[in-house]
């Protein structure tokens, strides 16, 4: 990550996330996003820990469409902090990254810690940082879909 700080320190206290570098970089930066980027990464819920869309804690469910130039990444809700789940489609795909930290994983790299959207000459970048591992997809634009769930004790 550019901006985000996964590993912020705070008094004693380590390991903190703190995305807020990237939030006063991104008024300068989200003209040159596109719309749909643009519209993820600035809304105010998405960094916000105490909001049902931030997207920390999201669980990675699937990865669809790798290597293509449609791609789609799915995130499950956690009962506790969210209702509703998060599918993010990608357009105009040039690059795909998923670095694991156990190649053994694949694409089940856990729950989401934190992203980061930033401009790229072929449209945006999108970082996800999850606790096993990073994904990083460079494409035309991006367009997130929250959708309503029902919590139960099967999720």
């Amino acid at each position: 990550m550019e901006y985000v700080n996964l590993d912020a320190q705070v008094g004693d206290l380590s390991g903190v996330l703190d995305p807020a570098r990237y939030l006063s970089h991104l008024p300068s930066i989200s003209g040159d996003l596109p719309p749909g980027a643009r519209a993820f990464a600035t809304d105010t819920d998405h960094y916000d820990f105490r909001s049902r869309r931030c997207v920390k804690d999201l669980m990675l469910r699937a990865v669809r469409g790798a290597g293509g130039e449609e791609m789609e990444v799915e995130f499950q809700h956690n009962c506790w902090k969210h209702d509703q789940d998060l599918l993010i489609r990608y357009t105009g795909v040039s690059s795909f990254i998923s670095d694991p930290v156990d190649e053994d994983r694949g694409t089940d790299l856990g729950a989401v810690i934190l992203d980061e959207i930033l401009p790229h000459r072929d449209g945006c970048s999108h970082e996800i940082a999850c606790w096993d591992g990073t994904l990083t997809l460079v494409c035309r634009d991006l367009r997130a879909t929250w959708t309503e769930t029902v919590c139960s004790s099967e999720s």
